[in-house]
């Protein structure tokens, strides 16, 4: 199990913008540098990008919610 963590303090978003579908879904498989979602503060976006591959198990964090430098906002099942 690997723990992709947030590197700075801010708003966790599952999707680039309103309307638009989210990056990943738990279950989708990802790859090493795949953008799995942003974290926004004051205005400035910062993608969030997978460290590990094989499958997105659980989202730690929900869509909207805050998070602080180390938090885990995803587990992924190392293949």
């Amino acid at each position: 199990m690997a723990d992709i963590v947030s590197p700075l303090p801010g708003i966790f978003y599952r999707k680039p913008g309103p309307g638009k579908p989210v990056f990943v879904e738990a279950g989708d498989t990802v790859e090493v540098g795949q953008t799995i979602g942003i974290v926004e503060i004051m205005k400035q976006f910062s993608e969030i990008r997978s460290s590990a591959a094989g499958v997105l198990a659980a989202f730690l964090v929900d869509d909207g919610g805050t998070v602080n430098p180390g938090d885990v906002i995803v587990t992924v099942t190392e293949n």
